[in-house]
């Protein structure tokens, strides 16, 4: 008679309220899927696909502490090596391409609310890895928060556009998005400087200025990068970039081996931020996911672009193993 009434009573639940009440009794109340499946007369099947629906619907959060990752050996290693003011090192041994990448950007996803306060102006690059941790952070509201796009518009056959890491993370932390309603690049210099002049664009550049964080991943200089692949460079400026030292990308810029801005012909035709304006910033953090990065990351460590990073294991042993 027990067990029917305890059905009859969770029944009479609606469908949300019943996995959030397992999800409580379980993560909570600490009590396992047994226990929970006798006391509300429900299947052990029940309960896990309820836990599994809680997961699915971001009812729950499942992360670890912060410190498990900022005080790792490899982590202390690179702040010490490279006068970091912090780093995220992510285990990432044994594991395919993919999933390296997914966790390293899980791990930024996680980081990022401790590094934002009220009041920030947090400048947004552009590309695979910033569009998916904007994805992966966790909904939270951060009060007078402004997200800024850095680089304008470009045609691009991924979802990943500028505008969409920008926005899309200004949704989940509920802040203000200002956009840059430009292209990144036009085919004519004289065009570029008048369109920097248009008065809405001229507002929207002169926001630029206030950026006190920069969040990125930088760009490789190869013929597989995003920069070629999007249309922002052609395949003859990244040779011609390459045969001038160029090791990397930021924010639409090829920088050399020691971080310095590379002047060129795209340059003058670009609307965005200038690079200088993002050395030395209150915060500069870093997202490096792949071993492909590593020469690209040591740059903009070097130019002064970055204060924390988030990377792999792989990545982290493979920085601190150059000379």
């Amino acid at each position: 008679m027990a067990v029917t009434t305890r059905r009859r009573n969770l029944a009479q639940v609606s469908g949300e309220n019943a996995v959030i009440q397992v999800a409580w009794m379980y993560y909570q109340d600490g009590r396992n899927q047994q226990e929970i499946a006798e006391t509300l007369g429900i299947s052990r099947a029940t309960v896990v696909n309820y836990l599994q629906e809680a997961r699915e619907k971001g009812l729950i959060r499942i992360t670890l502490a912060a410190p498990a990752f900022t005080t790792h050996r490899l982590a202390l290693e690179l702040t010490e090596r490279f006068g970091l003011r912090g780093a995220y090192v992510i285990p990432d041994e044994g594991t395919e391409a993919e999933e390296g990448f997914l966790r390293v950007v899980r791990g930024a996803a996680n980081w990022l609310p401790d590094l934002i306060a009220p009041g920030d102006r947090l400048g947004v690059a552009w590309g695979r890895t910033v569009y998916e941790l904007a994805e992966m952070v966790e909904p939270m509201p951060v009060e007078d928060l402004t997200i800024l796009q850095l680089v304008g518009s470009m045609a691009t056959p991924y979802g990943f556009t500028a505008e969409a890491c920008s926005t899309r993370l200004a949704q989940r932390l509920r802040a203000r998005c200002l956009n840059l309603h430009a292209p990144a690049i036009v085919s004519r210099a004289a065009l570029a400087e008048e369109l920097r002049e248009e008065p809405i664009l001229k507002a929207q550049l002169d926001q630029l200025e206030t950026v006190n964080k920069l969040l990125f991943s930088v760009g490789t200089a190869t013929s597989d990068s995003h920069i070629v692949l999007s249309g922002l460079a052609t395949r003859a400026d990244l040779d011609w970039y390459v045969a001038q030292g160029a090791v990397g990308v930021i924010c639409g810029r090829f920088i050399d081996a020691e971080g310095r801005q590379l002047p060129g012909p795209m340059e003058d035709r670009m609307i965005g931020v200038p690079l200088p304006r993002l050395v030395g910033l209150e915060m500069g953090i870093l997202i490096t996911p792949g071993m492909d990065k590593v020469a690209a990351t040591r740059a903009a460590i070097r130019g002064g672009y970055v204060t924390h990073l988030v990377t792999g294991t792989t990545v982290a042993e493979a920085l601190l193993a150059a000379p």
